[in-house]
């Protein structure tokens, strides 16, 4: 799930190679073979984001499917069209999923059922989305409404959150009861070689990356893309969160563990060499963001009020919420390294301030 930064917002590295000319078509079966058993695919998605890449690992006798799409008819037949053509009707064995949203598990219950094959995921991810799908039907919380609120939200955007609310379970087909837990460290045998977990966090809760060392690939999920940036909220289920540190310090943690030569297979745009690069790129624009954020904090801001420090795109409506959610996740950052403050007025908005300029 990309956040609301336009690409121009974020400058991507020289160093990154792209070493594909051809890219597999969205929802028409085709797949291109990144390494010896290695399928990249492509699924359709929004409008602004319009398709997913998805990875099938040759195994004997089927396919270890990575990341399934959105639950839509076009997902749906884009899919048969997989099966029939560049999967050579062979079964799905398990299907793995990166992370918790839709984009990348919305189909994996209906794989899971149709192949009768395995769930892998990591126990975060898995229970995140039980528990978001658990919402459908649910009127907004109390508690939603009035972090939105302490956030700046006027009474149309709360009316808009409480139509929508509960939408995430309408984007996802239901996850089997049961799945197998991948942690930290763990080796999959995925085929003809083994595949080492990397969990980073920060986008979600424990995003599982897959690396190979024999292929030298990474299937980086939303972890690190080439030339957008992940969306790093803060939600209401946990205000006081801090997002974003876990995702700098993943990012951090991925240079270390990850050799630069790797190919990168990541969730959007295209195959890349060049990871730490990339990694340096997107802690480096977020630091860059956080200066910008703590200059216009000489005046006590609202969270809807500093989106001009964040993004170089306007925040429409259907941007507000991962606008809102990103923004909270750079001002919590601010206050937990001691370089701003947060303080309420009587009506419970927050408003916050750069130290140096706000109250001790």
């Amino acid at each position: 799930m990309a956040g609301p930064r336009s690409e121009d917002e974020i400058t991507v590295p020289p160093t990154l190679h792209y070493p594909f000319e051809a890219e597999p078509q969205t929802g028409d079966g085709s797949a291109i073979e990144v390494a010896p058993g290695v399928l990249w695919l492509r699924m359709p998605l929004f409008v602004s984001l319009p398709w997913i890449n998805v990875w099938a690992i040759e195994e004997e006798g089927g396919w270890t499917i990575v990341d399934t799409g959105l639950k839509t008819a076009p997902t749906i037949e884009a899919w048969e069209a997989a099966f029939a053509g560049a999967l050579r009707g062979a079964p799905i064995l398990r299907v793995v999923v990166t992370h918790m949203h839709p984009d990348h598990c919305g189909m994996a219950g209906w794989i899971v059922e149709r192949f009768k094959a395995h769930l892998w995921m990591s126990r975060l991810e898995y229970l995140s989305c039980r528990l978001m799908a658990a919402d459908t039907g649910r009127k907004a919380p109390q508690d939603a409404i009035e972090f939105y609120r302490a956030a700046g939200w006027d009474d149309s955007a709360i009316n808009r959150y409480q139509a929508k609310f509960g939408s995430f379970g309408e984007m996802i087909y239901p996850l089997p009861d049961s799945y197998r837990r991948i942690a930290d460290g763990d080796t999959l045998r995925l085929g003809a070689h083994e595949w080492i977990v990397v969990v980073g966090s920060g986008h979600s809760p424990e995003h599982a990356c897959l690396y190979c060392p024999g292929l030298k690939l990474l299937i980086s999920g939303d972890q690190v893309l080439p030339r957008i940036s992940s969306n790093v909220s803060v939600f209401p289920t946990e205000p006081e969160a801090d997002p974003l540190s876990d995702w700098l310090n993943s990012l951090a943690m991925i240079k270390q563990r990850i050799p630069d030569d790797v190919l990168v297979l990541p969730a959007h745009n295209s195959p890349f060499i060049g990871v730490h690069a990339r990694a340096d790129e997107l802690i480096e624009s977020h630091q860059r963001g956080l200066e910008r954020l703590e200059n216009v904090l000489s005046e006590p801001r609202r969270a809807v009020g500093v989106f001009g420090a964040l993004f170089a795109r306007p925040i429409t409506s259907n941007l507000l919420g991962m606008a809102t959610g990103e923004a909270m996740a750079h001002l919590n950052y601010l206050c937990g390294a001691g370089r701003a403050v947060r303080e309420s007025d009587d009506a419970g908005i927050w408003r916050w301030q750069s130290r140096t300029q706000g109250s001790t």
